[in-house]
């Protein structure tokens, strides 16, 4: 009987005695709360787990909203801008054709004022042109008095 023998011999009865005195079930309690423990961990694990998956779908369902609504918003963006362009083309346009018909009345004005001045200088000649050669055929009071009368006729008629 050799030192081996005699400390597994101990061995055996420390076990014998440990399991007599309760320790198995210190042991088997230790094991049950290790256990108990891990399975509260895996728990917890799991909710946590349902939790970020919630909160993901919300955070997309957010996003979506989000980029449909800067969809939108350029949309109208656009819309708007194309509206104020055509609303400044359109005035642009009634401010030329405005102008446009502004410088055309002035111009047939211009027009209607030198063809007066024309009418009205050539009449002036013709009243003096009248003048002389009727100073020249007819002479004296007869003739000065016709012509005055001649020449208010011609003047009221011409004018």
């Amino acid at each position: 009987m050799d030192a081996t023998f005699w400390a597994a011999v101990a061995f055996v009865l420390f076990l014998v005695l440990a399991l007599y005195l309760g320790g198995g079930r210190a042991a088997v309690a230790g094991l049950d709360a290790r256990s108990k423990r891990i399975s509260d961990e895996l728990e917890e694990a799991k909710r946590f787990r349902a939790e970020a998956e919630a909160l993901l779908k919300e955070y997309q369902a957010k996003r979506a909203a989000a980029e449909k609504e800067a969809a939108d918003i350029v949309a109208s963006a656009k819309e708007e801008a194309e509206r104020v362009a055509a609303e400044a083309h359109q005035r642009m346009s009634e401010f030329v054709a405005r102008r446009t018909a502004s410088a055309e009345a002035k111009i047939a004005q211009a027009e209607a004022q030198a063809t007066a001045e024309v009418r009205a200088a050539a009449i002036d000649a013709a009243l003096k042109a009248s003048e002389t050669v009727l100073k020249d055929a007819v002479k004296g009071e007869t003739g000065g008095a016709i012509f005055a009368s001649s020449l208010a006729d011609l003047r009221s008629k011409l004018n």
